[in-house]
Order: C-alpha cells, then sequence, then structure tokens
C-alpha cells in the first residue's frame, strides 16, 4: 500500500501547459504527461541550478522523493524530444 502523496511547493505557474513538435497536428501526436511537481524538479535544478537538496527543501520533500521526481521528469522530456511527442503539463487547480 503506498503512502498518501503529499502536495509539492511549486514556485511557478505554468503559462504554457502543453508543447508540440513544429509542423504536426496535434492530434496525430503521442503525449507525454508531465507532473506540476515534475516540472517544478526541472525548474530549479536544471533552470535555477541548485544542488538535489536544495531542490528538495524547497519543494518540501526529501532529497530521494527528488531524485526520483527529477529522474522521472528526465526521462519524460526526454522521450517526448526523440520520438517526436507533445508535453501536456498537468496542473492541478486548487
Amino acid at each position: 500500500m503506498r503512502a498518501k502523496r503529499l502536495r509539492r511547493q511549486i514556485g511557478f505557474s505554468a503559462e504554457h501547459r502543453c508543447f508540440k513538435p513544429c509542423g504536426v497536428r496535434n492530434s496525430t501526436l503521442e503525449q507525454v504527461v508531465l507532473e506540476e511537481d515534475e516540472l517544478e524538479a526541472i525548474r530549479l535544478i536544471d533552470y535555477e541550478g541548485l544542488y538535489q537538496q536544495e531542490c528538495a527543501d524547497k519543494m518540501g520533500i526529501s532529497r530521494t522523493t527528488f531524485s526520483r521526481t527529477i529522474e522521472g521528469a528526465r526521462k519524460k522530456i526526454a522521450d517526448a524530444l526523440l520520438n517526436g511527442k507533445s508535453i501536456i503539463i498537468n496542473i492541478k487547480e486548487l
């Protein structure tokens, strides 16, 4: 039985919720869904340049949870880029 997933602290509001390859109809593309906590992990570590522990602290999660989150996010993004898939950002509304 999995433990209840806690709400992560997210420090941004995504303006764009979908990215896709140019010149291809969205209806013909496979999709990769990137959760908002995965996007926040990408923002903190790759864009802001923070260390994993700093990122985990900002998100209110453990470093090991952050490590799993960033690994999954990077794999999804690589899949979309390498295989011509669209990226859908799943923003949870309060």
